[in-house]
């Protein structure tokens, strides 16, 4: 097995593209770290790295062995976290990847049950894309990814939390926040807002317009959930999310839901997915809360 020295020292390379650079930041020579990595492909017979006259970049078989090295780092931090949870200090971190919306809404608002119990424990969120979560897992760069109607992949256990269609987003002063249902032609007459092509909610939304036979003419189109959020709250717009998207605004009474015919049994799928083996207590912990908390609140708002 490679020492453990060494696979800091490849991986570092592997970021900075420079010996010397990657030798400031472990505070080491650069001598030292080039020693190793000279002798490394001596013992693999091949070399590494492709030496440019500026930079150091990863040959194919560089490529192979810094995914084992990334794999053994990732899976000693988990088992350091582990060991420190057995030994009672909870300390540690949980990664989670989430889409856009979620962060600030389902993940937030579980966050204070989840410090009760994990106070040192230290949450880190990243906004991604659906294809940039699953990726994000794979790697071990995320503990486990949320968001809707996410990719089968094998290698990955999947859980559906709900299941929610998309429906009309408005404040509640809105003339039409007081219909128990809508159809588009009716939010039609209004300033539209709408996620852009980059997010998962654009072909429901392309689909729905095309049956009703209306063009899809916004006035704001944006890849930011929060963008769409503030512009519903601020304007006699009209957006279109799911519950799980105003989970807080609901609460408020800041934003009313108002479910589209259109869409009505074409719900977007929350998916929380995470690696089949390897996850420490606390994200295992982390995983059953939002399930939960997702389940009582989405009773709450009805």
């Amino acid at each position: 097995m490679l020492h453990g020295r060494m696979l800091r020292y490849l991986d570092e390379v592997a970021r900075a593209g420079s010996i010397r650079k990657a030798a400031a930041r472990l505070n080491v020579a650069s001598s030292a770290i080039n020693r190793q990595i000279l002798a490394l492909e001596e013992e693999m017979g091949t070399p590494l790295f492709q030496r440019l006259p500026r930079k150091l970049v990863l040959t194919a078989a560089g490529e192979v062995l810094l995914d084992h090295v990334r794999q053994t780092l990732r899976g000693f931090e988990r088992a350091q976290g582990q060991l420190a949870e057995l030994r009672g200090l909870r300390r540690g971190e949980v990664s989670i990847a989430v889409m856009s919306g979620l962060a600030a809404t389902l993940v937030a608002l579980a966050l204070p049950r989840f410090r009760q119990e994990h106070p040192r424990v230290v949450l880190r969120v990243s906004m991604l894309s659906g294809p940039e979560i699953m990726a994000a897992v794979l790697e071990g760069a995320a503990d486990f990814g949320l968001g809707f109607d996410l990719a089968a992949e094998p290698r990955l256990r999947s859980t559906v939390l709900a299941d929610a269609a998309l429906g009309a987003v408005m404040q509640p002063y809105h003339p039409l926040a007081s219909r128990s249902a809508l159809r588009l032609v009716d939010c039609a007459g209004y300033p539209l807002v709408i996620a852009d092509r980059s997010m998962a909610i654009r072909p429901y939304l392309e689909a729905a317009f095309a049956r009703a036979s209306l063009p899809l003419d916004p006035v704001l189109e944006s890849n930011s959930i929060e963008v769409m959020r503030r512009a519903a709250a601020l304007d006699q717009g009209v957006t279109f999310l799911t519950p799980f998207d105003i989970l807080l605004e609901r609460r408020t009474r800041e934003l009313v839901y108002v479910p589209l015919a259109e869409l009505a049994g074409r719900g977007q799928s929350l998916r929380l997915v995470c690696r089949t083996r390897g996850s420490s207590m606390a994200a295992a912990r982390m995983e059953e809360i939002l399930g939960r908390f997702l389940a009582e609140e989405l009773t709450a708002t009805g």
